[in-house]
Parts: C-alpha cells; structure tokens; sequence
C-alpha cells in the first residue's frame, strides 16, 4: 500500500512475511498465491506491499539464480505484490517449535551473517519496484547481550564497515540505492534507542563521504545515509522508552530512521490483579522469547520468570499483539505508544522514514487465534486497515 505525503513523497505500508513458515521458494510462492493475495483482497487495493522474510537458503539460492529470482518475481505480479523491504532478522527456523534466543544467531561476529545479508541486497536489488526511493532491509542489533566483549564488538564493527562499503558500490554500479536498519530489541547488545544511535553514528549521513540527499520532495531526513535504525514500536514500548525522546536522540546522533515495524506489546497495568496474572499465562508459550519489563525497574528475559519481579508497577511483554483488536482486559496492548510514534514517523513536515511495516508474527501462538489461512488473512487485513485509517488522519493521501 502506497501514500501520498503532504509533502509531496511516498510512504510504503506492507505487511511482514515472517508471519508464514515457508522457508523454500515452493512454500513462499504458495504463501503469495495464498494468504498474501488473500489480504490484498480482502483490502481491495490495487497493490498490497509485502516485506519477505526470506530464510538464508532461499537467500541465496535467489541471489544466484535468475531463473529461480524471476519465479518468484512473476508470484509477487500476478498477485499484486510489491517488495521494497526484506526482514533480514531470523536466519532461519524461525517457526521451528522452539525459537528461543536461535533468532540471534548467526550474530554479527559471524561471516554467515554478512553473507547473508548481502544476498537479501542483492535481491531486494532485483525486486524493488523502478519508481522506490530505496529499498530497506532490517537485521538484528548486533547479538544478544551475553556474552559481549571489545573484541566481538570491534568484529561486528568490522562487518558493518564491510556492509557500508558494499552497499555504497551497489549504489554507484546499478542506481538502486540499499539500505540496511539495526533494530533494537530487548534483551540485545543494542536494546534501547540510545545504545543504537551511538553506535550508528559513524555512518550518519554528516560523517561520511557520499552522504545522499535523498529522493525529490522527500524532506531533509529522508534517506540520507545507508545503515541507520529500524524502529520497532513494541519494543519501543517494552523498554517504556518516551517515543518523543527517542526521537530526539535519533534527531541528535543524526541517524536515518530507515524503517519502522508498527508494532504493539502486551500490558500488564496491574501485575498485582490476580485476574491479569491468570490472562497473562495464556500468552506464556514456549514458541518464542517474550521478554518483561516493569516500569522503573527490573526485567526478565520470558514470561515464565515474572515472578522475579516486583509486580508493584506495570508490565510490558514483547509479544506483538494485533494493533486493531485489544487483548482481553485487565490486559491491553501499547497501542498508544504506537500512534505516538506515528505520529513523529509521518505526521510531519517530512517523513522520517518512507517505510512502514505490520510485523504481528505471533498470531499462530495467540490465545484463540486464527485457524485457517483464511482468518489469518483477514487478521492481517484488519491491522493494515486500522494503519491505513491513522495514516490518513495524520494527512497522507492513500494511492490507489
């Protein structure tokens, strides 16, 4: 889905395919043919923005094939798809029946992560429409906190100079402009928006030779420089991180906010209320890490470790849950910090970022979620049209 911004630019709203389990090009083509063409439906608009989680296999068998890259082109038009964004977070397995801490490997000490990530350039190269400003691909910040040194931070530092300089000869050899986003995530090296900005810093837009100044019409803080941060709202919001100051510090550190996953997280207002704590075992699976954080305090690293904390103050839970229904009370969701956030993302002068991104992977392990791939895609209809219902109030034209 495409917007018009008052001033004048394109703001992409898609939905991530990390949601589906397929990992081989069969299974993503069936996903496209299936839930994907479902949800465009379902929308009835023209064209339905996809962000592909492709796993590394797939990645690479697309990034050397030009015949296996052209069938998955051919899916993505006869359904109506486009691709300017890739999730390039989980490597693989990412719906095996356990995922846990896997998500964090290969890290970026690891050669497998930088190869990786340049065949997801590579093809999102080939895919992106003629008329994108730039293409965007996320990854995970750095690794999970435990354990970091110097010497693995120096190494991950290595790779991204390595990441920059490659994608800056992409830029010169083919005109198609790479980005590639560090999205933080509790519980990371990189968990909160600060660590994030200060470790970007040498690759804004100010500190390095060509430094680009963006698409026609699109605002002075539009796609400036090549890595920059992937703003994912639930984790925003587990961190209790003030959307306005995490702007400003992004604002500051003169780093490109180069996607954002509009995303909401689990809250708890009262751990203490016995009716909240027994709702909230349901959403205690083993599927997935769903780190906790209490307000002011302490956190864990899943929900089956809440009870070493406090419980005297509110809670925010790192599952996604969908951003157009509310959870059960006495829980609720961190929709707020979403709209608050949207409104800093494109509800200004200029965008801060051109691309948006519903990333609620979860629902196969939502309490009564859906059944079929049916309903899954009605799910997914409902929160990319709740997106769309806010981004219109917030000016944006939508593009049919």
């Amino acid at each position: 889905m495409r917007f018009r911004h008052p001033d004048g630019s394109v703001v992409h709203l898609a939905y991530c395919t990390n949601v589906h389990p397929a990992e081989d090009l069969e299974g993503v083509i069936a996903q496209l043919d299936g839930c994907s063409s479902l949800v465009r439906k379902n929308l009835d608009v023209p064209v339905l923005g996809v962000g592909l989680w492709l796993a590394h296999t797939l990645a690479e068998r697309l990034a050397t094939s030009p015949i296996a890259l052209n069938r998955l082109a051919q899916a993505l038009e006869r359904n109506g798809l486009e691709v300017v964004t890739l999730n390039g977070f989980p490597y693989a397995g990412f719906h095996d029946q356990v995922v846990g801490k896997k998500v964090y490997r290969p890290d970026w000490t690891e050669a497998a992560r930088l190869d990786y990530t340049l065949d997801l350039v590579q093809v999102l190269g080939d895919l992106l429409p003629a008329d994108a400003a730039y293409g965007s691909i996320s990854t995970l910040p750095l690794a999970w906190r435990t354990p970091w040194t110097k010497a693995r931070d120096d190494q991950a530092r290595r790779a991204f100079d390595k990441l920059d300089e490659h994608l800056a000869g992409v830029e010169t050899r083919t005109g198609r402009r790479i980005r590639v986003a560090i999205e933080p995530e509790p519980g990371c090296v990189l968990e909160m928006i600060p660590q994030a900005a200060h470790w970007l810093s040498p690759y804004a837009a100010s500190q390095g030779p060509g430094s680009y100044a963006g698409p026609p019409g699109a605002g002075p803080s539009a796609g400036q420089s090549r890595l920059g941060v992937c703003l994912d709202t639930c984790h925003l919001a587990v961190q209790f991180e003030e959307p306005a100051e995490a702007f400003a510090v992004l604002a500051d550190a003169r780093v490109d906010i180069v996607k954002s996953q509009v995303s909401a997280a689990l809250q708890v207002a009262d751990p203490s209320d016995p009716a909240a704590r027994e709702l909230l075992k349901e959403f205690a699976e083993p599927k997935f890490l769903h780190q906790t954080r209490e307000y002011g305090g302490a956190g864990v690293d899943d929900l089956d470790l809440v009870d070493e904390l406090s419980g005297r103050e509110a809670w925010r839970v790192h599952f996604h849950v969908p951003v157009h229904a509310a959870p059960r009370a006495p829980l609720a969701s961190t929709t707020d910090v979403l709209l608050e956030s949207l409104g800093e993302l494109v509800g200004g002068p200029h965008p801060r970022t051109h691309h948006l991104e519903s990333e609620t992977y979860t629902w196969s392990v939502l309490p009564a979620g859906p059944k079929n791939q049916y309903e899954l895609a009605e799910g997914i209809a409902g929160e990319l049209a709740w997106l769309r219902d806010r981004l219109t109030a917030l000016g944006l034209e939508e593009i049919r």
